[in-house]
């Protein structure tokens, strides 16, 4: 018999916060992550619908454009897709996702076909399950001395950790100069697939007064220190993936099980989780492996229930 989905939600007392838009409205209030969560448990599914990332008539699909900025990080043009909502209008302020890749690729990989994220994000919108948003998918490899990555190393990984100081300092600001943007933690979203998902864990947990919303699928050994292995000394500490204040509004790890890449990690994440009294929520797939039919219903979990709280 499938497992569906095991939600952990441990109590860790957090304050409910509200928007930034000076309203007064109850409606313009948010919940506290612990309480969001809670909400939403029940409505996490183990595999997204077919239909969900299928055309239909009738509804609009955007694609996404590449676009190039300057990384003072990496001393390099570093090129970034983005996908807009696909009545993205200059009159109206969107939240921003960001959507990470995985060792060896590239920008390029979460808008390849099998991904289908252009159609699922077009139904999403249209049948209003899922705030429109700008999706932002950066090349995370960030060296000032290598170009791609040349293998599974100390150096490599540390280039994938340098993304953070990127992210922050380069392709944030030029996302917000560009686009007509959301600022807040209350809208800003990081997720991504195995790198992209440890780098999204580790940003999150590093930088939570700046994303509100965090996931990772499949995310990748190194976050925390690996026994007995020269190849990454570990991102942070056990004792460091703790949130002492700005606790996210929503934390979703999926991991699938039969995935023969990175193993048992993300359930490791889980488990320190569970330990250092985090709350989060753990989706388990039991179909799928370290690819696209992982990522598909991670984000169609992710996508319909960011910028809610």
């Amino acid at each position: 018999m499938k497992k569906l989905l095991c939600i952990i939600t441990a109590m860790v007392a957090m304050s409910a916060v509200s928007c930034t838009n000076g309203k007064s409205n109850p409606k313009d209030k948010t919940v506290s992550g612990v309480d969001y969560m809670e909400s939403v448990k029940s409505k996490i599914v183990e595999i997204q619908p077919d239909e969900v990332t299928s055309e239909r008539d009738g509804v609009k699909y955007a694609e996404p454009k590449k676009y190039t900025y300057y990384s003072k990080t990496a001393e390099r043009d570093t090129n970034v897709n983005i996908l807009l909502p696909p009545d993205y209008s200059e009159d109206k302020k969107y939240p921003v996702l960001y959507l990470l890749h995985g060792f060896y690729d590239n920008e390029d990989w979460m808008t390849r076909p099998a991904m289908s994220l252009e159609k699922m994000v077009g139904n999403l919108f249209a049948d209003k399950q899922a705030e429109q948003m700008i999706i932002v998918m950066p090349y995370i490899f960030c060296s000032k001395e290598l170009p791609s990555c040349t293998g599974m190393d100390l150096q490599n990984c540390l280039a994938y950790d340098n993304f953070i100081n990127d992210l922050t300092t380069d392709l944030m600001p030029f996302v917000e100069k560009t686009f007509s943007v959301k600022k807040g933690r209350e809208n800003t979203a990081i997720t991504g697939f195995s790198m992209g998902g440890r780098e999204a864990l580790f940003i999150g947990f590093s930088r939570p007064d700046l994303f509100g919303y965090i996931g990772g699928v499949c995310p990748a050994p190194g976050l925390v220190p690996i026994p007995n292995s020269a190849m990454h000394p570990g991102q942070l500490e056990k004792t460091d993936l703790v949130f002492e204040k700005n606790s996210p509004y929503m934390l979703l790890i999926s991991a699938a099980e039969h995935d023969t890449v990175v193993t048992n990690a993300p359930s490791s994440y889980h488990e320190l989780l569970l330990d250092n009294k985090v709350t989060h929520l753990w989706h388990t797939i039991s179909s799928t492996g370290h690819d696209a039919s992982s990522v598909k219903p991670h984000l169609y979990n992710f996508l319909r229930f960011v910028f809610k709280a």
